[in-house]
């Protein structure tokens, strides 16, 4: 056995055993048939198919074939998301504090958070007129800005935007990711049209009240923006369970972890002193709290799926899957 089949057979672990049993040495064949001669590792692209394909089985074999395509579904809510954030933040960074008040400033900026928003506008405007694997390149290329940010920011001694504005960011970009590969033309338009709209709002109530950078806008924007991305997820939950269709409850309980970093802020302040500034600790804690319950419920709702799907229906009653009587 050459290196480059077992390691195509540690990637086929992804697979239920039962699939491995009947088809893995012919999945791994066909691969190293269309490997180069001197080829020793998987490449990326074969190895996220198998990854892929792998998780695809599970979930059919659990009867929660719903799943792939409900997060996809998030997935475009979620870049939407991100991208009229990114159109309110990018006017926030042309609106810095007045020179008076002694508020360090980059340039004309107010941080040097100007250069992901602007990447993140960048992405809106490639996921419009690129196909997918194009657009997730843009997507990634602005997760990684909003990532490298803060080290970077330290590095130069330059304000930044607050870690409770990035975060939130990088959660919807890694979902967004997960776009479907042919989305419809209005689901391609979305982003960039948020992101016009949210800029033009975000221009227009600066001259009601001065935004002075990022602390007071957050506050009020985060979490209104996680309550009306659930909302949103819940009337298509809705809408489409109406039809029977599982994809929207799919969507919405993977936009929970989404929402719930939106929410940082104000339920950060529900855990601290009744008066006073919130804590980075509060924060912190606040953070892994929801990093841990967005994924556990969805865990437990496949769970809990998989097995009412594997219950066995009585004598009697009527068989979902074959349309007779059991």
């Amino acid at each position: 056995m050459t290196d480059l089949e077992r390691r195509y057979l540690r990637l086929l672990r992804a697979y239920p055993a039962d699939y491995r049993r009947a088809r893995g040495a012919e999945i791994v064949g066909t691969y190293l048939d269309l490997a180069a001669p001197d080829q020793r590792w998987p490449t990326p692209a074969d190895a996220a198919d198998l990854v892929r394909g792998g998780l695809r089985q599970r979930l059919r074999a659990t009867g929660v074939t719903d799943l792939i395509p409900g997060v996809r579904l998030a997935a475009l809510l979620a870049v939407v998301t991100a991208t009229a954030l990114a159109g309110v933040w990018a006017t926030a960074e042309l609106h810095p504090p007045p020179v008076g008040w002694g508020v360090p400033h980059v340039g004309p900026f107010v941080s040097l958070g100007v250069v992901t928003w602007a990447a993140w506008l960048l992405a809106a405007v490639v996921i419009a007129v690129a196909p997918s694997r194009v657009a997730r390149w843009a997507i990634t290329l602005a997760l990684l800005l909003t990532l490298a940010l803060p080290p970077v920011a330290a590095a130069l001694d330059a304000p930044r935007p607050p870690l409770y504005v990035l975060l939130p960011q990088l959660v919807l970009g890694l979902l967004g990711l997960a776009v479907p590969n042919r989305p419809p033309a209005a689901f391609r338009l979305a982003p960039l049209l948020s992101a016009l709209l949210a800029l033009a709002a975000a221009e227009f109530l600066v001259g009601f009240s001065d935004i002075d950078g990022y602390y007071g806008p957050a506050l009020a924007v985060l979490p209104a923006t996680g309550g009306l991305l659930l909302a949103v997820g819940a009337l298509l939950a809705t809408g489409l369970a109406m039809g029977g269709d599982a994809r929207g409850g799919w969507a919405l309980v993977t936009l929970l972890t989404p929402a719930g970093f939106l929410a940082v802020p104000r339920l950060a302040s529900g855990i601290g002193p009744m008066h006073g500034a919130v804590t980075f600790t509060e924060l912190a804690v606040t953070a892994v709290a929801v990093a841990l319950t967005g994924p556990a419920v969805l865990l437990l709702t496949v769970l809990f799926r998989s097995r009412r799907t594997a219950t066995p229906q009585p004598s009697g009653q009527p068989c979902p899957t074959c349309g007779a009587r059991a």
